[in-house]
């Protein structure tokens, strides 16, 4: 496979970079997500600067078109001034490489939550990154929706009102949740574009700070608020104790977000989110402890996960006024 590749990409690349001398060295396969396959590799050539390249594909036959969406946010993130990888080239198109693509430059730095939260490497600029997310986030909050095909507007508390519902667990902290959440619901505002996962470990850091924003599979349109929420959720925290990723403050992260965007953020409504965001986490864990009870994914990390849920009660408890 990886030769074949390697002489897929090859071919791919000299076109696209009008480079016939050019080459792929290195090519190997990183250990990175389940539903597609990540390559790194090196290219060189005459008319080519080398440069170290990071190769995301879909599993042969998928149909989905989430790569062409994911690859339109990274481009539309980058132009809007948030830390992303340079994207050279993507295709949906299967006679390429065999399935959806993108080619992007390869961005050095840790994604580990316990080693940034951690490390000594980092102590310099752990207490500046919830800032930096707090810029990052007001700069992906002004994404043009009609610039990314695909996204639909979520209500994300019906959405996970109905996840648990099917699967017909009794959990009365979450439905004490649900019941304040449907209580408290924040003024309508117009949908954004919501990167819907960001989080600790879901950014690349090197000692400067916060160097690419990844995995945008689920973006959506919705409440910017969303973003932030989800941010301040204590399983993102890894063990420590600071509310933002367990790195920073969130009077950080709000006066860097306001400073941004021009906006004022309502400090109920982001506490709301939070609420949300802990009891959506919870549900997940539900849903993964299923996959591992039911035999569809036979998994020790997710029994594991499905021990969690426990501890997102509680955390809905002390959350909840």
């Amino acid at each position: 496979m990886s030769s074949t590749l390697e002489s897929q990409l090859r071919d791919l690349l000299a076109d696209r970079l009008a480079d016939p001398t050019l080459r792929v060295e290195d090519l190997a396969r990183v250990p990175a997500g389940a539903s597609r396959h990540t390559w790194s590799f090196t290219i060189d050539g005459d008319r080519a600067t080398r440069r170290d390249l990071i190769l995301r594909m879909d599993a042969p036959g998928s149909m989905s078109d989430a790569m062409d969406r994911e690859t339109a946010l990274m481009i539309a993130a980058g132009a809007a001034g948030v830390p992303s990888p340079e994207v050279l080239t993507a295709s949906v198109d299967p006679a390429d490489l065999g399935a959806a693509y993108v080619v992007m430059s390869r961005v050095e730095g840790e994604t580990i939550p316990r080693r940034i939260l951690r490390d000594a490497a980092y102590d310099g600029v752990r207490p500046r990154l919830a800032a930096q997310c707090g810029l990052a986030l007001a700069r992906i909050h002004t994404i043009d929706p009609t610039s990314v095909p695909g996204l639909a507007v979520s209500d994300e508390l019906t959405a996970w009102r109905e996840v648990l519902d099917q699967h017909g667990q009794p959990h009365p902290a979450f439905e004490l949740a649900l019941r304040w959440l449907e209580e408290h619901r924040p003024a309508p505002v117009t949908p954004r574009v919501v990167h819907g996962d960001f989080r600790n470990g879901n950014f690349i850091v090197g000692p400067d700070g916060i160097r690419a924003v990844l995995d945008w599979e689920l973006a959506h349109l919705g409440d910017p608020l969303e973003d932030l929420g989800w941010l301040c959720v204590r399983a993102w925290r890894f063990g420590a104790e600071p509310v933002v990723g367990g790195f920073g403050q969130v009077d950080d992260l709000v006066a860097a977000y306001q400073a941004e965007s021009g906006t004022t953020i309502d400090r109920e409504a982001l506490h709301w989110w939070q609420v949300l965001g802990t009891l959506k986490w919870g549900i997940i864990c539900i849903h993964q402890a299923e996959r591992h009870r039911s035999g569809a994914t036979r998994s020790v990390e997710l029994a594991t996960i499905g021990r969690r849920v426990a501890e997102n009660e509680w955390d809905l408890l002390q959350l909840l006024p």
